[in-house]
């Protein structure tokens, strides 16, 4: 195995895990811990910005042509380690469990459509940006 994509990835990683964590923080210090709004957050704009980096650089050429340096580091390590369906998993699980379940079905629908959302549109105005067409 080529050891230079791993490189990329690690290199990414520990970016976007700092970036999900202060994010994290900023968020939850602005709208509260009721509800986990700083993940879902996290979670929307990594959608956007996946989708946006495939709309850029080509999806169709991606997945024909291999990943490139670029895409390891960024789509796969920086966006990777941002967001997070761990966090999402738990954090939907207690809320569940707790005295408002609501919250959790609603973390489900925010977080799984929300997510196709944004990784649709990113993907449409990347493909706009890089001058092709829908």
């Amino acid at each position: 195995m080529d050891v230079h994509p791993l490189i990329w990835v690690g290199a990414g990683g520990a970016l976007g895990g700092v970036l999900r964590v202060l994010l994290t923080a900023v968020v939850t210090a602005r709208w509260g811990a009721v509800f986990p709004w700083g993940t879902l957050v996290v979670n929307l704009s990594g959608a956007l910005l996946l989708g946006l980096l495939a709309g850029v650089w080509g999806l169709d050429v991606l997945l024909l042509q291999g990943p490139t340096a670029s895409w390891w580091l960024l789509a796969v390590g920086v966006l990777g380690s941002y967001t997070t369906v761990s966090s999402f998993s738990l954090q939907t699980l207690t809320l569940l469990r707790g005295a408002a379940p609501w919250r959790g079905y609603l973390n489900i629908a925010a977080s799984l459509l929300g997510c196709l959302m944004a990784v649709s549109l990113g993907l449409i105005v990347g493909r706009l940006v890089a001058g092709g067409s829908l």
